[in-house]
């Protein structure tokens, strides 16, 4: 999943994709793996691992060589009703985000472009709410299709573009995590 964040005025890109157990996350172009572990209802435990090269000339031989670090940060992530973003503590740096819910998606990878299904997956783990559509049913594009209610707000997740409910695997009440496929929607 791609998203674009922004964090204090400045937007980055995010690509999100699951790996095994972990994530892998690319941030404006950095990668990292990220193992996260639930706290509590707004508290994120997150390991992260990023590769390191050294520069020629650091190591007594001059060559080039790399380490992997592992990084440790407790992470909380609760709404800001007074400004509709997200408040987000890493250690104890408080600082104010919005998350594009819309992915962007670049031009060879727009489904609708493309004329292959749309997968709709849960964008964050929460709990279906509500189930808008039944398979089988038309839609039009950016109609909503399943309500997530994730760290205590509600997301609308939507069809890219026409189409008719090919899959649909969201229940209302049933648990999700990120990634999961939510339904399939055919191009028209």
């Amino acid at each position: 999943m791609r998203y674009d964040v922004e964090v204090g005025g400045r937007i980055r890109q995010v690509n999100v994709r699951r790996s095994g157990g972990t994530f892998a996350v690319t941030l404006d172009g950095r990668e990292y793996v990220v193992d996260a572990a639930r706290v509590d209802a707004q508290t994120l435990s997150l390991l992260m691992t990023e590769d390191v090269r050294l520069k020629a000339g650091t190591t007594e031989t001059g060559v080039v060589s790399g380490f992997s670090r592992t990084i440790s940060r407790e992470v909380t992530i609760a709404p800001d009703p007074a400004s509709g973003q997200f408040a987000v503590h890493v250690e104890a740096a408080p600082t104010l985000v919005s998350v594009n819910g819309r992915r962007r998606w670049g031009r060879g990878e727009d489904a609708t472009q493309a004329g292959g299904p749309q997968r709709i997956v849960a964008p964050m783990p929460g709990k279906i709410v509500r189930v808008l559509v039944k398979a089988g049913e038309a839609v039009k594009a950016r109609q909503p299709l399943v309500v997530i209610e994730a760290m205590k707000m509600e997301n609308e997740l939507r069809a890219t573009g026409e189409g008719e409910v090919a899959e649909l695997h969201a229940q209302e009440g049933q648990s999700v995590d990120a990634g999961m496929l939510l339904a399939v929607v055919a191009p028209a």
